[in-house]
């Protein structure tokens, strides 16, 4: 009798098997070939949606340089010349307008510019920019404004009208620009506009790709337009394969299909394989294996965790919270007299609170170098998982890039455990709850949930993961900032916790990093971590002029704040430096909103508006500043203290890392070297922010001096312009002084500000002398 093939035997016993396996595997061979096709389509629109884009630049810069040369022929028109030079700006717009076809308006202003900015707003700061870059630019320039209540074209070269500077202004409609763009093909699920600032002048295509067209812009030259571009994501292919992958992996699971099929048939003979001596039918199948348990010896440990009930007795309401530690802008205190774990806890619990109030449980959590931080944020943790929120551990980390923290995770919330620039044995918390940093009411509201043992405890503990979004963050900004070109750079982290990530993020960006004081050391061995202070750059200006750097450049303990010196040893105060943000910004975004706090120069105003921006004083306080930031939608803020707040490219939170990389890029851009370029800022003659240490309440001290001020006829301040919305600043024609309490420590501040030192002397000396009659027998210093 002769045996079977076992070939056959298996066929007879599952006679439908095959068929199924190569249905399967066809399905498999499919799916990776649709992945395959999908990332090919993706690539091809790419490709079309590139080669739009740069046709898109080159007619659209086609299109500025006809219409600017169609005004620099009308200007040479001898009816433009003759009037030109009779001065009669009236009739020389007549004849620039009758030169150019379709004109809707023309005007020539005088140099100064003075009627436009009699109503800088009504006139429209595009308009004033477009004026301003005519004036200082070569040729007739190019930009979009809004005049006469729309959208158009605006034109503006200089001219001399009765041999003075002038500038001839022209308005076009917009279609002399975007009709070009019209014959231009944008790939189906692709996305391309034409954009000026944060404005769409033109889009096609998929408008909700919107948010993610510039990472494919590119600029039309200076004149401030640019033209954005987008495609859909590309999703990977089946487990992650690219194109050519998923393709030869569909070929070869097709093939695989048409062998089973035929084996099948019998038509091809498939090797079989057992290993020698083990019989088939004592090896378990794969569901047999599922059903047996697991290995005893391979099971794991219990998890570890925090007992809730442990976790209560560590956070015991009973613990005094002074309510002095809750300030102005954040919380902070001495530690072991003030501050320690179990008031850390009570904090956390209270922040919590607040949090599962609104709905909200995810926070980020991180700390500065201080020797005290491991303990404070032990407890400040086990009070928020207390309150039931899921805690992500950041450990050590700057507090920037905890504010990145909570962006980059979604949580939306965070808490940084740090001093700032105080003293070694200070140390506190800063709070964003929802993206809102908590201030003022909302502060002391944390204390009032503590004293009123209104504390909320969840049902479980939170919980808890270790993160490290530092190398996320330096991509992030490196992703956006690159330098032209190097620059030699030393960075003094003054031994904070900016230390570790700052020469990194430096040498990111292109630059040559020399560090100094960059090893954490919570007791601030070297000096003191507040770069506001002059005294504390002295060595890093030391180390600049040793290394022949372009710049040296230093951090607060948290390095939130940024403090600068030039190649020459110079120090440049935060306020000059925001003046070279806001001329870099309002570049990109005519007409922006730039913030600047009470202690700033009083020609950083004028120099907003002759860039074309709208400047708006405010009271100091990172947490002030960026409340007024979220209410205004100011693109650019920042603060005499050293921080600096961008919305335009980052997420609006003061940020002295990020600040550095775009001074880096701006003066990398610039010809001239960065001493040069920093020393041509407006200046006058000023002091630092002088500082007073009061017994008493300094609030009070400053409302008493405002009231003297605002005395009326006979008061010292008579013919001055008074602003009170953060103690008293009083503004003169030469001039002006500041007297102001800090929300931080028990000091008045004070600054001083005039054209020429006689100037600041005299006020210097009225500000003197009325503080002296609130401090008799005090010795002021200053």
């Amino acid at each position: 009798m002769s045996k079977a093939n076992p070939g056959s035997r298996a066929r007879a016993e599952r006679p439908g098997a095959a068929p199924l396996l190569a249905v399967l595997l066809l399905l498999l061979a499919a799916w990776f070939g649709w992945g395959a096709y999908a990332q090919w389509r993706a690539g091809t629109v790419g490709e079309q949606l590139q080669q739009a884009r740069d046709r898109a630049v080159g007619e659209v810069m086609q299109a500025l340089a006809t219409q600017a040369r169609q005004l620099e022929r009308a200007l040479q028109q001898p009816a433009v010349s003759a009037a030109l030079a009779g001065g009669d700006a009236a009739q020389a717009a007549v004849a620039i307008r009758a030169g150019i076809a379709g004109a809707e308006d023309v005007q020539v202003y005088a140099f100064d510019l003075v009627q436009p900015y009699q109503d800088a707003a009504g006139f429209g700061y595009a308009r004033l920019g477009l004026l301003e870059a005519a004036l200082v630019e070569t040729g007739a320039q190019a930009r979009v404004v809004r005049d006469a209540g729309q959208v158009r074209l605006g034109l503006a070269a200089p001219v001399r009208l009765g041999g003075a500077p002038a500038v001839a202004y022209v308005r076009l409609p917009l279609l002399r620009l975007t009709g070009v763009l019209d014959a231009i093909p944008v790939p189906g699920p692709a996305y391309l506009a034409l954009r000026q600032g944060g404005y769409n002048v033109v889009e096609e295509g998929n408008a909700g790709l919107s948010g993610e067209a510039e990472a494919l812009s590119r600029p039309l030259g200076k004149t401030g337009l640019r033209i954005a571009a987008a495609t859909p994501d590309v999703e990977p292919g089946p487990l992650g394969l690219g194109t050519l992958p998923c393709a030869i992996v569909a070929a070869l699971l097709a093939a695989i299909a048409v062998l089973v099929l035929l084996a099948s048939q019998g038509r091809v003979a498939l090797p079989r394989r057992r290993p020698a001596g083990a019989p088939v039918e004592d090896e378990p199948t794969f569901g047999q294996s599922l059903q047996r348990g697991p290995d005893p010896n391979l099971v794991p440990a219990p998890e570890a965790g925090t007992d809730p009930a442990e976790d209560a007795a560590r956070i015991s309401p009973a613990a005094q919270v002074a309510a002095g530690i809750f300030r102005a802008y954040d919380i902070r205190g001495v530690v072991g007299q003030e501050l320690n774990p179990a008031v850390a806890a009570l904090i956390g619990q209270a922040i919590g609170s607040a949090m599962q109030a609104q709905g909200l449980r995810e926070v980020v959590v991180g700390r500065d170098g201080r020797l005290s931080g491991p303990e404070l944020a032990a407890g400040l943790i086990d009070g928020l998982r207390r309150a039931g929120c899921d805690v992500t551990d950041l450990g050590l980390a700057p507090t920037p890039v905890v504010y990145f923290g909570a962006y980059h995770l979604r949580a939306g919330s965070c808490v940084v455990v740090t001093g700032s620039h105080n003293p070694p044995e200070y140390n506190g918390f800063k709070v964003v709850i929802g993206g809102e940093t908590l201030s003022g009411d909302a502060i002391t509201a944390l204390y009032r949930c503590i004293a009123e043992d209104r504390l909320h405890t969840a049902a479980s503990a939170g919980g808890l993961e270790q993160r490290d979004v530092s190398d996320d963050y330096i991509q992030r900004i490196a992703d956006d900032v690159q330098l032209d070109r190097p620059l030699k750079v030393v960075a003094d982290a003054g031994n904070g916790v900016g230390g570790e990530i700052a020469p990194r993020l430096l040498k990111a960006i292109g630059a040559e990093v020399v560090p100094l004081y960059c090893d954490v050391d919570g007791t601030f061995p070297n000096h003191h971590p507040d770069p506001s202070e002059p005294r504390n750059l002295e060595d890093l200006v030391q180390t600049v002029r040793r290394f022949d750097a372009d710049l040296g450049i230093a951090f607060d303990g948290d390095a939130d704040r940024l403090g600068v010196v030039t190649g020459d040893g110079a120090v440049v105060y935060a306020d000059r430096l925001l003046m070279l943000f806001a001329a870099d910004v309002l570049q990109r975004n005519p007409g922006a909103l730039v913030i600047y706090d009470v202690k700033c120069t009083g020609k950083l105003s004028d120099y907003v508006l002759r860039h074309g921006g709208s400047p708006l004083m405010w009271k100091t306080g990172h947490s002030l500043i960026k409340a007024k930031m979220r209410e205004t939608d100011a693109e650019l803020a920042g603060e005499m203290s050293g921080h600096f707040f961008f919305k335009e490219r980052w997420y609006g939170f003061d940020d002295g890392l990020y600040a550095a990389a775009r001074l880096l890029e701006i003066l990398a851009q610039r010809e001239e070297s960065p001493t040069e370029v920093l020393a041509g800022l407006p200046e006058s003659v000023s002091t630092p922010e002088l500082k007073v240490p009061v017994d008493g309440d300094a609030h009070a001290l400053v409302a008493r001096a405002v009231d003297a001020a605002q005395a009326g006829e006979g008061s010292p301040f008579e013919g001055a312009r008074l602003s009170t919305i953060d103690g008293l600043r009083a503004d003169f024609a030469d001039g002006w002084g500041l007297l102001r309490a800090s929300n931080t420590t028990p000091v008045l501040v004070l600054r001083f500000e005039a054209e020429n030192a006689a100037a600041l002397e005299r006020i210097r000396g009225l500000f003197r002398s009325q503080l002296q009659a609130l401090l008799p027998g005090q010795t002021l210093g200053f």
